[in-house]
């Protein structure tokens, strides 16, 4: 166990498409490769923590940039890919995913600017006009509304791609505690379904054509919706110390000690100040520079000088560890800053790890969720595991390639099956080597009986169309395994979907898998592509693999239409590498299950296969 443990966000530090970069409009970015565009650095000290040794460089950038050094060092280190799960790549839910809540639902964004309900509010808390009310450039809007708000004192309101509302304000008009206080107020105002991420002060001096941000800007955070790696330390009696923004960012929950900074440089001189401190806990430092000063403004020269400052302090930082120390380094989104696009990028982020006594160097390969970072420090200060996934046995079959029907559930779910249809249904399920048999709740015990073990018995709940209430949905599950079933496919709750509660639908996911997974079951969500858009699909997936889910299943063969090559790989590239697909619907030839299977599928529903 370790004593102390560092985590060090190099904020926006990403190292290559997220495998949903498409749904968030980010194909073509890869922060890093920005970086080794301009620089001929080998930045010694991150190489030595094994950052060039990740799997998955495949930018042409990177890997030429690889090829030209003369010889890289052997990690000392364990270092892997991690992408982000939740439904956003802002700081704010990057970081609560960093310490291990997921967020299922985009926090509120404004291309077109606040409603006039918004700046009724805020006019009215403030007493003062608003200037501005569109996404805008921090520089840009002092430069182009500055001159304006010093003569009339109207606040500078505006956003960014991000979940943010901003306020600027000269500190010769609005004192800097004024403006902190029109902040707070706003952070009130903004809840319910605008409950922004962050509310974010940006004071400013200077004159007309020469304004200046200053570093008094300070971050008022939605709370996490569940505790977080840093409530948990500090209700163990632990030291959670904040470096940078951290404190900003959970809304001051969870630390113990806030030390804010005016940037990376004082906040690498913070890290080694606390290298000599004696605590026992976290210390938790944000780095904001590469991602404010360098990422938003498309400025790569400055990028690469960051990161060089850092390699630097990260050599006097390793050579300061104790033997009872774990150093971490990750980020919490990309920023390409050679893209024309001034937003975070939805990119994988680097983990670098290592302590003396933490473990020998290797790859952690690609890891789906920024928790497991919450999970590696959790760990080495308390353990056992913060978040545990839970694997039951049932989820050990694996499908041979030798025999197709390996991967197919013979499933019969008429509404006039007879008890002899589902015994003759086993025996040919059986003796074709199927995965299982799906069948009505109703016969879930008979076909149990009857197949006395030679097959896995799996069964439908909240079926086809999935609107029952989670009570009612837990008792089949339940009842389902007492009487038998290892397997329970559940229909989401669409009414809920298309209400936008995705909240609700992710709650119900992860009250029925942990009924199921307390009896040894597993369970396939079936999502009803048919009924979805794309985006859907894509949230959906998210929330599957957040919630613990064993598969996601495309259909329920009573809609509209059943699965599709198409949707499998879409459902097979985001979802995370610990949940399965099931396509199901219209499956009736071995050639339709191979191509689904190609795509990505590794289980097949279906009555049989001609």
């Amino acid at each position: 166990m370790a004593k102390r443990v560092f985590i060090v966000v190099l904020d926006s530090f990403g190292i290559g498409l997220a495998p949903d970069a498409a749904a968030f409009g980010d194909e073509g970015s890869n922060t890093l490769a920005a970086v080794c565009s301009y620089s001929n650095d080998a930045f010694p000290n991150l190489a030595r923590m094994g950052l060039w040794h990740i799997d998955g460089h495949d930018d042409s950038r990177i890997t030429s940039w690889i090829d030209a050094q003369e010889s890289l060092p052997s990690p000392i280190g364990s270092y892997g890919r991690i992408r982000e799960l939740s439904a956003g790549k802002d700081s704010t839910i990057g970081h609560w995913e960093m310490a291990g809540v997921t967020s299922s639902k985009p926090l509120p964004t404004y291309p077109e600017g606040f409603p006039q309900e918004i700046l009724d509010k805020l006019k009215k808390a403030t007493g003062r006009d608003i200037l501005c009310n569109k996404p805008y450039s921090g520089t840009d809007v002092i430069r182009d509304y500055g001159e304006e708000h010093m003569k009339t004192g109207a606040l500078i309101v505006y956003t960014s791609a991000d979940s943010v509302l901003q306020i600027a304000a000269h500190e010769d008009i609005v004192p800097v505690e004024t403006l902190y206080e029109y902040c707070r107020s706003a952070r009130e105002i903004m809840t319910g379904e605008h409950a922004v991420g962050r509310i974010i002060a940006r004071p400013f001096t200077g004159e007309p054509g020469n304004f200046t941000r200053t570093p008094r800007r300070h971050d008022y955070s939605l709370e996490a919706p569940s505790a977080t790696l840093n409530d948990v330390l500090k209700n163990e009696g632990l030291d959670v110390i904040s470096v940078g923004k951290i404190n900003d960012l959970f809304a001051g929950r969870g630390v113990t000690e806030s030390n804010p900074t005016s940037g990376n440089t004082e906040g690498i001189a913070k890290l080694i100040e606390f290298m000599d401190r004696d605590f026992h806990g976290l210390c938790y430092v944000n780095l904001v520079d590469f991602d404010m000063k360098y990422g938003h403004r498309n400025d790569i020269e400055g990028y690469a000088t960051a990161m060089h400052e850092f390699d630097d302090g990260l050599g006097k930082v390793l050579d300061l560890l104790n033997k009872d120390d774990l150093l971490i380094i990750t980020a919490d989104h990309g920023c390409d800053p050679s893209t024309e696009s001034t937003d975070h990028s939805r990119e994988c982020v680097p983990v670098l790890v290592y302590g003396e006594g933490h473990d020998v160097p290797h790859n952690l390969g690609y890891m789906a969720g920024f928790s497991h970072v919450a999970n590696i420090a959790y760990d080495a200060l308390l353990a056992p595991s913060f978040t545990k996934a839970y694997t039951p046995a049932a989820n050990s079959h694996v499908p041979s390639k030798d025999n197709i029907m390996s991967y197919v559930d013979m499933t019969n779910l008429k509404v006039t099956a007879t008890a002899d249809d589902i015994t003759a249904l086993v025996e040919k399920a059986v003796a074709a080597g199927a995965a299982s048999v799906c069948v009505q709740p109703c016969y879930v015990k008979h076909a149990s009986d009857v197949a006395a073990g030679r097959i896995a018995i799996c069964t439908v709940i909240g079926f086809p169309n999935g609107y029952q209430t989670t009570a009612v949905k837990k008792f089949e599950a339940l009842d389902a395994c007492d009487n038998g079933a290892s397997e329970i496919d559940m229909v989401i709750n669409q009414c809920f979907l298309k209400s936008g509660d995705i909240n609700a639908v992710g709650a119900e996911i992860g009250v029925i898998a942990d009924a199921v997974h307390s009896k040894g079951a597993i369970l396939k969500v079936i999502i009803e592509t048919c009924n979805l858009t794309k985006a859907e699909k894509t949230v959906l997936c998210h929330i599957v693999t957040v919630q613990g889910a064993d598969f996601i299943k495309t259909s329920t063969g009573f809609g509209s239409a059943g699965a599709t090559v198409e949707d499998v790989a879409l459902m097979r590239k985001i979802s995370g590498p610990n949940v399965r697909v099931k396509a199901a619907g219209g499956i009736r030839t071995v050639e339709a299950a191979e191509a689904m299977i190609e795509a990505g599928a590794e289980r097949i529903g279906a009555s049989g296969l001609g």
